[in-house]
């Protein structure tokens, strides 16, 4: 269990960040600043040791908020953990022309944890610290129907692969793979019900796993042994991918086909 840390996190909420919140938490000697849009309605009577705070973290002014509110509920302590975990998913066909819906996802998923980067290695000053992000599978291995997703994804694989050759060594750089989760990711994904793509893992399984992570210093956490055994078969084995691939191309037709019947 992580103990007596000062901690922010971000998505706090709902989803992963929620049931990590939920373990933070139990350690009263922890001091978490909870952030999303939303925190302070939605974490109202959570334990003292929780902080909600409403802000975007989709600018720099936002992220420059964060650290400011973190210094002073801390009271000029460091943070000893950064979890940059907010981010969102768009789950459609890519046949438009908008930059600012794709703007917004990068802003997001992408622009946000780069500059938390920066600012908590001003902020440490060589102090230790852990800076943990969310990432994703599909980082790894771009989906049908989550085009702009991948890309926001793949941009911030390709970050962390990078300032791993560079980073300083008090900081501990911890990053979540997660496959497809339970949670409200697939009803902001789209309004309109879908397929979600196979296997689908539980929330709680996650967090677990991700606060285990952070705890034992580990580089990468893949919280689905199944998506880890895949990559491997499918480096080996091409074909497996495939077929893969065509099985959830087919739940985009279909999704597609849907929309189509509703639109006529």
């Amino acid at each position: 269990m992580i103990r007596n840390k000062t901690i922010v996190l971000t998505g706090a909420s709902s989803g992963i960040g929620l049931e990590v919140l939920r373990l933070f938490m139990k350690d009263p000697g922890n001091t978490i600043l909870a952030v999303s849009r939303r925190a302070e309605e939605r974490l109202a009577g959570f334990p003292d040791n929780v902080i909600p705070f409403n802000m975007d973290v989709s600018s720099a002014e936002g992220v420059d908020a964060i650290f400011k509110k973190a210094d002073e509920v801390f009271e000029g302590k460091k943070i000893d953990i950064f979890y940059a975990n907010a981010g969102f998913p768009y789950y459609e066909e890519f046949n438009y022309t908008d930059w600012d819906r794709v703007k917004a996802m990068f802003d997001t998923n992408t622009l946000s944890p780069i500059y938390t980067y920066s600012k908590y290695i001003k902020h440490l000053d060589g102090r230790p610290g852990v800076l943990a992000m969310t990432i994703s599978a599909i980082g790894q291995m771009a989906m049908p129907g989550y085009a702009i997703y991948s890309a926001s994804k793949f941009g911030l694989q390709g970050f962390q692969e990078a300032i791993r050759l560079e980073k300083p060594k008090n900081l501990q750089l911890t990053c979540l793979y997660p496959i497809a989760t339970d949670t409200n990711f697939f009803n902001v994904a789209n309004p309109v019900p879908f397929e979600k793509p196979f296997p689908v893992q539980k929330p709680e399984v996650v967090a677990r796993k991700m606060v285990e992570g952070i705890e034992q210093g580990k580089p990468f956490v893949s919280p689905s042994p199944l998506f880890a055994f895949a990559k491997v078969l499918m480096g080996v084995c091409p074909p497996v991918r495939t077929v893969y691939w065509a099985l959830e191309t087919a739940k985009l037709e279909r999704f597609k086909n849907k929309l189509r019947e509703m639109n006529k």
